[in-house]
């Protein structure tokens, strides 16, 4: 299970942390995409420290360091869509969020070697997610699974509008118990930004295949609007302006909302 790209820092309590799209490694494909800047632009910027406080918790922390753009571990791996009749990108993405090609023309993967990719990274990020949550279902009769994400805040290809701040998943409330969702929901309510519950963003594959309640893994994906922690410029971003530096400071008040949502659901699975 072990790879160079994919770090475990493991925890006691019954809490998983997945981190999924903070990484900017290209495996090798650099001189196939249109360019490097491209390919990392649809990053989840800084979300590994925007949460580095969650180890601190006795949290499990799940990353990898492999680009979404190589493949995206939180697509089906059929390559069927997770939300049928919308705009999204795909198991191994040959476009930006924006529509932009990824790949130099001919050089989009074949069917092989997307094979290949889910084999070398995605069946090993899952596998990883497998054992951490049966390690800590030993000891506990719930654990939560925190599926940490974020996004632009305006992309009119995936969605109308601005993006809530805070966006919560749990596949139609499939994914997690409803009193777990009811007082994450609560502590959103009180940030007075904006937020929603299984909205554009319903949780993805990570979400969808893990989070198993009858089995005493509860699933959550948060997609954070990247306002909510950025001072986010306007439009798509260029490599002059993306990604803007991490801010201590200008996270604060979002890093307090996170470590509160932790600690509830902490608290909600040890109780």
């Amino acid at each position: 299970m072990t790879a160079p790209w994919l770090t475990v820092t493991r925890g006691e309590a019954p809490l998983v942390l997945s981190i999924p799209h903070t990484g900017t490694e290209l495996a090798g494909l650099e001189d196939r995409f249109a360019s490097a800047w491209l390919a990392r632009r649809d990053t989840d910027w800084w979300i590994e420290r925007l949460y580095d406080f969650a180890a601190g918790l006795g949290a499990t922390v799940v990353r990898t360091a492999i680009s979404r753009s190589v493949i995206d571990v939180n697509r089906d791996p059929s390559g069927a869509s997770l939300y049928p009749g919308q705009t999204t990108t795909g198991l191994c993405p040959t476009e930006t969020f924006d529509g932009d090609p990824l790949y130099k023309p001919g050089q989009e993967p074949s069917a092989d070697e997307i094979r290949q990719r889910i084999e070398s990274f995605f069946e090993p990020y899952h596998t990883a997610l497998r054992i951490e949550l049966a390690r800590l279902r030993v000891d506990h009769a719930k654990v939560v699974l925190y599926d940490c994400h974020s996004i632009r805040s305006v992309l009119p290809r995936l969605f109308e509008g601005t993006l809530p701040v805070f966006n919560l998943g749990t596949n139609d409330g499939r994914s997690a118990d409803l009193d777990l969702q009811g007082r994450v929901s609560d502590i959103l309510a009180r940030t007075g930004e904006s937020w929603v519950v299984d909205g554009r963003f319903k949780g993805g594959w990570i979400t969808r295949e893990h989070g198993r309640p009858e089995e005493g893994v509860h699933a959550l994906q948060m997609e954070l609007a990247n306002r909510g922690y950025l001072a986010e410029p306007d439009g798509r971003g260029t490599p002059e302006n993306w990604p803007v530096p991490y801010d201590p400071e200008y996270t604060r008040p979002i890093r307090a909302t996170l470590t509160e949502i932790l600690k509830t659901a902490l608290h909600w699975a040890m109780t």
